[in-house]
């Protein structure tokens, strides 16, 4: 067999591009030999010193507590586990709109921790600072790789860090290889640093 190629992956589960990205990276695996590994990372931290609008701090301040849980698990668990609960987050916050019902965010963090074969009781650590040591370290590991111009994703694959993709819809099959082996041709060129263009359309769930 041949052997899988580590692919670390930082995610703050609030991200709806980050989320796409993550169904994406899970399709490239069905076709390339790589191995996604989980990390979390966060949106608050990313910009509690920066200049951005009430309603933005707002809406990032929202997503520390899931954030929190995340890092709990992460500490106690490996990666699997972690891209497990990641899953059930982000099917709940995103596909099933659970980002525009915040009254219920608490429910709805228990519920994917359930769903992820783990104690609910780990919800606690959406009020807890006890885990935000840990969260700052693996958000200073991934962001650390590429700057803080950049937000959520980041992913790195042998030596080589970037932002993104960002996509949408996640695309399947030999459309999600065929952009992988796209990203990491440019992602390895010595002085390749960017391409982008204006999001045209809203996140796609599917």
């Amino acid at each position: 067999m041949t052997e899988r190629v580590p692919v670390d992956f930082w995610f703050d589960p609030f991200c709806p591009y980050a989320w796409m990205t993550s169904r994406w990276l899970l399709e490239v695996e069905k076709v390339r030999p790589i191995e996604p590994r989980w990390h979390v990372m966060s949106l608050t931290v990313l910009n509690e010193d920066k200049d951005v609008s009430r309603e933005y701090r707002e809406a990032v301040s929202l997503a520390l507590g899931p954030v929190r849980v995340v890092a709990a698990v992460q500490g106690k668990y490996g990666s699997e586990t972690v891209g497990r609960l990641y899953t059930e987050l982000g099917v709940r916050l995103h596909n099933r709109g659970g980002i525009g019902r915040p009254a219920e965010l608490r429910e709805t963090v228990e519920e994917a921790l359930e769903a992820a074969g783990l104690d609910r009781g780990f919800a606690e650590a959406m009020e807890s600072k006890e885990f935000d040591e840990a969260l700052r370290a693996s958000h200073d590991d991934g962001i650390g790789r590429v700057g803080q111009e950049v937000g959520t994703p980041v992913i790195s694959v042998e030596g080589v860090a970037f932002f993104g993709p960002v996509v949408s819809p996640a695309p399947k099959g030999e459309e999600a290889a065929k952009l992988w082996d796209g990203v990491r041709l440019v992602a390895g060129i010595d002085g390749f640093f960017e391409l982008k263009r204006s999001r045209t359309r809203p996140p796609i769930f599917d």
